[in-house]
């Protein structure tokens, strides 16, 4: 399957055909009374609204409906220590399909509850993500299941990237758009439809300095392996599978990244909680706090940033 932006650009609009009626279309707010200093918009696109809390019931959905009979009678394995974990949990429960998910030691109980409770079986393997993940692509190809990566697939990264098509909708001039990077799924579906529509769109590329692999990577040209510290930002914690297709789409749709700090994170999320009375995820405090070490690039412009989830799994001290 191709690997080109345009070419997913359109399979993008397939999915979002596909799963409208199944997911929420998430309200984008504007909060730019919160940041005085900008003087453009600041819009929030509100992803932690969405069914499962996170981003990632929409990939999951179009994997799932777009399963075969065949396929869908075999189940699904998935592996995550969270928001992709719960979402295929869902999506095969809607679809009346079994589902097994892969877990590192690091997962936390309630998330572990919340996917049983979805009626997916839960299987813990390994120390970290990219093992679980690993471990599930082996355990699919013996069983005959369809593996669902939680960004190394092109159904999921085009079930993703409807979030962009209702971006275009509810705001059709947008000047640059934060997303926080972990495996490059989401930042990969929207980048590449609002390259086919809105080539003017900045696509700005936010990481937590203590987890970047992908950024390492791609400015290597290849995926690598890369050391890791802990961090706020649970959702996009861990390493990349190899041969990703996220390397090469997310080569061509980033324009700028911008890595922060744990404080710069924590300060985010509790900017928002304090404010609004709004939890957000750490990964969602990334790109938040991405924007706000770069707002002075930015003023006058409108800007979006997508809170990608508000399954937070950390207190802040």
């Amino acid at each position: 399957m191709t690997r080109d932006s345009h070419s997913l650009g359109l399979q993008i609009r397939e999915a979002y055909e596909r799963i409208r009626s199944l997911v929420v279309e998430t309200p984008l707010c504007d909060v730019s009374e919160l940041f005085p200093g900008n003087s453009g918009p600041l819009l929030f696109k509100m992803e932690n609204l969405q069914h499962t809390g996170s981003f990632k019931l929409r990939g999951a959905t179009n994997k799932i409906v777009s399963l075969t009979p065949e396929q869908a009678s075999k189940g699904v394995i998935a592996a995550s220590n969270g928001n992709h974990g719960l979402a295929v949990a869902v999506a095969a429960s809607r679809a009346r399909i079994s589902a097994e998910v892969y877990v590192s030691a690091h997962v936390s109980p309630a998330k572990t509850k919340r996917i049983e409770e979805r009626g997916a079986i839960i299987r813990q393997v390994g120390t970290d993500q990219l093992e679980a993940e690993l471990a599930e692509r082996a355990a699919a190809v013996q069983a005959g299941n369809v593996f669902i990566s939680p960004y190394n697939d092109l159904e999921v990264v085009a079930g993703q990237g409807t979030i962009a098509i209702e971006l275009e909708q509810q705001q059709p001039a947008i000047d640059a758009i934060f997303v926080a990077v972990g495996g490059g799924g989401l930042i990969g579906g929207i980048g590449a439809y609002q390259k086919m529509v809105s080539p003017r769109t900045e696509i700005v590329a936010c990481w937590p300095q203590n987890s970047r692999v992908l950024y390492e990577s791609l400015k290597a040209g290849r995926i690598i392996d890369f050391p890791e510290q802990p961090t706020l930002s649970e959702s996009t914690a861990g390493g990349l599978e190899p041969g990703s297709i996220t390397l090469d789409i997310c080569r061509q749709v980033i324009d700028r990244s911008v890595l922060v700090t744990e404080d710069e994170i924590a300060a985010a999320m509790r900017r928002v909680y304090d404010d609004r009375g709004w939890t957000i995820e750490g990964a969602a405090g990334v790109a938040l706090a991405a924007f706000l070490k770069e707002a002075a690039r930015y003023q006058g412009k409108t800007v979006v940033v997508v809170i990608c989830g508000g399954n937070t799994g950390k207190r802040l001290s």
